[in-house]
């Protein structure tokens, strides 16, 4: 009786064995591998491997364009896409969030990652000038221009949004890049005698950057192009504003001192 008891129990234990081994050996679930794959692409991240988390983001999203971390995953996709320094990536991976999910609560996020992988372009950029005072009107400002566009429509949409306070900052920014560079333009076209030009470029400046600290120097140069064309009346027009202008601002700085 001994002997087959213990053939009994050696029997047991090699089929719990095989039992528990097939059990190992069975494919995972669907649901299995979506986890899998998100939870390697959040541990990439984590660990700041941006291009490795780009890969798994982009595997859950191709395998998986319905599961349960799909939205999830587009929306970092376009964090992973801009701490790789894939601006141009990122921006379209915002622009398809903003398409998908035009009422998901991280849709202000795509917003404002949008005007910042922009931002970030444009400050790549100028990095490669060695001395940024040396920018002047050959300096091609677009995606500067485009990111201050951008972000003022974030601000627009979303004014009580956690990222707008960064976002004005680094509007700030552009508006000073871009006001200056559209002043040196101006002050081109003025030697150059193409005054119409001229003065399209300052009216660029009061209209889309009022708040921008060279209006004066703008308004300036307005009514300096509209003398050397002759043109008195709008002349005059424009050294009224100025003037108006000037006052203003004496008035606002007696009023904060």
């Amino acid at each position: 009786m001994k002997f087959y008891s213990n053939l009994f129990f050696i029997f047991f234990v090699i089929f719990f064995i095989s039992c528990a081994t097939q059990k190992k050996e069975e494919p995972n679930t669907p649901a299995m591998i979506e986890k899998q794959i998100y939870d390697q692409a959040q541990e990439r991240i984590k660990s700041g491997n941006y291009s490795m988390a780009i890969e798994s983001l982009e595997s859950l999203e191709r395998r998986f364009p319905f599961g349960r971390y799909a939205e999830q995953a587009q929306a970092e996709l376009i964090y992973a896409y801009y701490e790789n320094r894939l601006f141009d990536s990122a921006v379209i991976a915002a622009e398809r969030f903003i398409s998908l999910h035009p009422r998901h609560p991280n849709t202000d996020y795509a917003y404002y990652m949008k005007g910042l992988a922009k931002f970030s372009k444009e400050k790549e950029l100028l990095s490669t000038v060695p001395i940024l005072g040396e920018l002047t009107y050959k300096r091609d400002l677009t995606t500067a221009k485009e990111s201050f566009d951008e972000l003022t429509e974030f601000l627009e949409r979303f004014p009580e949004s956690t990222y707008v306070e960064d976002a004005k900052r680094r509007m700030i920014f552009l508006r000073d890049l871009i006001a200056k560079q559209e002043l040196e333009v101006a002050e081109f076209y003025i030697q150059r005698k193409a005054y119409i030009a001229a003065v399209s470029r300052v009216d660029y400046i009061i209209s889309n950057l009022p708040e921008s600290p060279i209006i004066k120097e703008a308004l300036e140069i307005k009514v300096q192009a509209y003398d050397l064309m002759g043109k008195e009346d709008l002349k005059n027009q424009a050294a009224e504003i100025l003037k108006r202008f000037i006052e203003k601002s004496k008035e606002s700085q007696s009023n904060n001192s």
